[in-house]
């Protein structure tokens, strides 16, 4: 792991707790959460559900305000953080247009910033390349199969070049053998940005292949059990999978969680 991994935080939780008001009472979704993120660093947010683990994603992205505590983006606050463009986010749902090409799903942020035409189409192909699909650019995406589509998602996410990438269960939908390819391809991609990645599952194996730290929260109300460091080597290989250590991770993980 490099320094900057182990020294600089990339976003920082501060007691942070958020409650909903429903119809019938109050609802403590997340209870008095500190967390810090490295710069660099891939992480996972483990749960089941009603653990709080999308809502602590929200907050990171500033698509909600905390009830109380404080949330830091590289020094800055969530909403400064995201009006800078520091933020990509892919969601369980790829959120493609159907009218529009693969390529210009892709370039639609790009659209939305100006850039020359020339400057999209040499971003939109360097992306293409990186999540391997540069044979479908021209194809529509209801021709493409459901990991495809997540791969254009997650290449759109990358096209503003964000320091964050925030990942909400994207593999979710997936069988399990795309699952897993689907990751192993994340892992790839993510080595060559060398952004910090947070990402959101309800899988234990799949939390432990992508990660180096995984924070695990428990429901009822939404709270941070653990922080689980993965001392897998990297690059990870689906073969880890079946290793006496992957398995003791597994177990230390499940054990983790309280009131589940």
């Amino acid at each position: 792991m490099s320094l900057a991994k182990i020294h600089i935080p990339e976003i920082e939780l501060d007691h942070v707790s958020m409650r909903y008001q429903t119809d019938q009472s109050e609802v403590l979704a997340l209870d008095d959460v500190t967390v810090d993120i490295r710069k660099g660093e891939f992480v996972s947010l483990l749960g089941p559900s009603g653990c709080g683990k999308t809502t602590l994603l929200r907050i990171m992205a500033d698509l909600l305000q905390p009830t109380s505590g404080q949330i830091k983006v590289a020094g800055k606050t969530a909403k400064e953080a995201r009006l800078a463009r520091k933020y990509g986010i892919v969601f369980q749902s790829p959120v493609l247009y159907d009218w529009r090409k693969i390529k210009t799903n892709i370039s639609l942020p790009l659209e939305m910033m100006g850039f020359s035409k020339q400057e999209k189409e040499e971003r939109v192909n360097d992306l293409l390349e990186l999540v391997g699909l540069s044979k479908f650019k021209e194809k529509f995406p209801w021709q493409l199969s459901g990991g495809m589509q997540q791969r254009v998602a997650i290449a759109r996410a990358l096209a503003i070049e964000p320091e964050i990438l925030l990942m909400d269960e994207p593999f979710s939908a997936l069988d399990e053998f795309s699952r897993e390819r689907l990751n192993e391809e994340l892992l790839s991609i993510w080595s060559k940005v060398n952004n910090t990645v947070v990402f959101v599952t309800h899988s234990i194996p799949e939390a432990i292949f992508l990660s180096d730290r995984v924070f695990v929260l428990s429901p009822h109300p939404g709270r941070l059990s653990a922080v689980v460091e993965i001392p897998l080597p990297r690059p990870r290989r689906q073969e880890m999978r079946n290793s006496p250590q992957f398995y003791e991770l597994v177990t230390q993980i499940r054990d983790s969680f309280e009131g589940v």
